[in-house]
C-alpha cells in the first residue's frame, strides 16, 4: 500500500464524515450529494490502486 492509496482512502473517509455531519445539520441535498460522490470516488480510486487494477 503506497502513500497515494492511503491519502485517497483517508480523504474519502473524511468526506464521508462530512456527508454524515452535513446530513445531521440539515444542509441542502445538493451539497450532500456532491460530497458523497466525491467520497465514493476517492474510496474507489484508493481501493482500485490497492488491487493493482488502476496504476
Amino acid at each position: 500500500m503506497t502513500g497515494l492509496n492511503t491519502i485517497l482512502i483517508v480523504v474519502g473517509l473524511f468526506l464521508a464524515g462530512g456527508v454524515y455531519s452535513f446530513a445531521k445539520q440539515g444542509m441542502p441535498k445538493g451539497i450532500i450529494v456532491l460530497l458523497s460522490l466525491a467520497s465514493v470516488m476517492c474510496l474507489v480510486a484508493g481501493i482500485l490502486r490497492i488491487q493493482g487494477l488502476w496504476d
